[in-house]
């Protein structure tokens, strides 16, 4: 508040009780203040009328603002930081990793038994392992599914945790 001398008797706005919540939150944030003593100055703050008795509740903390931001800085920092893409393997919850191992093994075994089947008739015979495409079709809609789920869940997650930062940053 420039000038806070001669604005001792000036009214404050609500905006200035607005501000001053914000520090006094700041200040109970990093410690200087506890939660009794924030509580008791937060009904001072809205009990103000003027400059000067804003001023005084404040006249046992830093000016400047917050000192230590450095912690609430690298919060918002970690919180909104877009994370790294990841391959859809790596997204897939482990159920759905062990179905598709166990489909491709039963695949692969399928498709020798019908390798061998052809190559013992001299003629290749009816392609009849198609029919597990079947199965692995549906595989493939609970696999994006699970993936599509986790993604909007690590986003709201993400979004709360940026909304979280942002309140402790005054």
């Amino acid at each position: 508040m420039p000038g806070m001398d001669e604005q001792r008797d000036v009214r404050a706005s609500d905006s200035d009780r607005e501000a001053a919540v914000q520090r006094l939150g700041t200040a109970m944030n990093e410690g200087r203040i506890s939660l009794f003593e924030y509580d008791e100055r937060l009904a001072k703050v809205y009990a103000t009328v003027t400059y000067g008795e804003l001023h005084a509740l404040f006249a046992d903390l830093p000016s400047g603002g917050p000192v230590a931001t450095r912690d609430t800085d690298a919060l918002a920092e970690r919180a909104t930081r877009t994370p790294q893409r990841r391959g859809v393997v790596a997204e897939l919850p482990t159920w759905c990793k062990v179905l598709w191992i166990i489909w491709g093994t039963v695949v692969g075994i399928n498709l020798l038994v019908w390798l061998l089947v052809s190559m013992g008739d001299g003629e290749l015979t009816y392609f009849w392992p198609m029919w597990l495409l079947v199965p692995g079709a549906v595989f493939v809609g609970l696999s994006a599914g699970a993936v599509s789920s986790r993604r909007n869940k690590r986003a709201k997650a993400i979004a709360a945790a940026a909304r979280r930062a942002r309140k402790q940053i005054p």
